[in-house]
């Protein structure tokens, strides 16, 4: 799986001028059909995320939008909202009353992600790192949450600084940070990784793209 941008003819483009690259061996990728098409709570239409296979490996991808988390049934941007109420110190209650999500399906974020905090920041103080010049990762703030959201802000204003306001994937965000540089998998099994790599949908640093 590769995170993409939202807009799909920019990923028609990319895709057929070779400048999209494989996660595993950075090999070029090529359009290979569409996986199924589904509805996404939060946002206006259906997704039908383009399929892609390395012209390198052979391995095959789906391209997901940065909209997107893996295997999640809301919009990202309602989910990393979640995550930020949290961190603000609300409740999965009270996160759920606000942004019109069921509670239990907040609970189950906040669950989810809060196994993993200290290793979240520390993936993300990883990517401030690489693509920052300087970085100097964040203190620790006495609450897990807000010292993720820290790390993300972090990462957030290296990748602003390397590509720009508008970056790779479109405006770039805190919460497109937070998607990107987990490769969609912020709530899935197996992220971060144990050991540290470059696990992220955003190009190694110095990458062309």
């Amino acid at each position: 799986m590769v995170t993409v941008e939202a807009d799909q003819e920019r990923v028609e483009s990319r895709l057929v001028e070779g400048r999209l690259r494989c996660s595993g061996c950075r090999g070029a990728l090529r359009r290979w059909g569409w996986a199924r098409q589904r509805r996404v709570h939060g946002l206006p239409a259906p997704v039908r995320p383009r399929r892609a296979r390395c012209s390198s490996c052979g391995a095959t991808h789906v391209l997901l939008p940065v909209t997107l988390l893996s295997r999640r049934g809301w919009a990202a941007a309602v989910v990393w909202s979640a995550v930020v109420l949290r961190g603000s110190g609300a409740g999965h209650r009270s996160a759920a009353a606000a942004l019109g999500v069921p509670a239990t399906t907040v609970r189950g974020w906040l669950r989810r992600l809060g196994g993993r905090l200290a290793a979240a920041r520390e993936a993300f103080t990883s990517i401030a790192v690489a693509f920052g010049i300087d970085v100097r990762p964040p203190d620790g703030l006495g609450c897990p949450w807000r010292d993720l959201l820290a790390a993300v802000g972090v990462a957030l204003s290296a990748v602003r600084g390397r590509f720009g306001m508008a970056g790779l994937l479109g405006a770039v965000t805190a919460g497109q940070v937070a998607v990107a540089g987990s490769g969609g998998r912020l709530l899935a099994p197996g992220w971060p990784p144990r050991r540290p790599q470059h696990d992220s949908a955003l190009p190694p640093p110095g990458a062309a793209g």
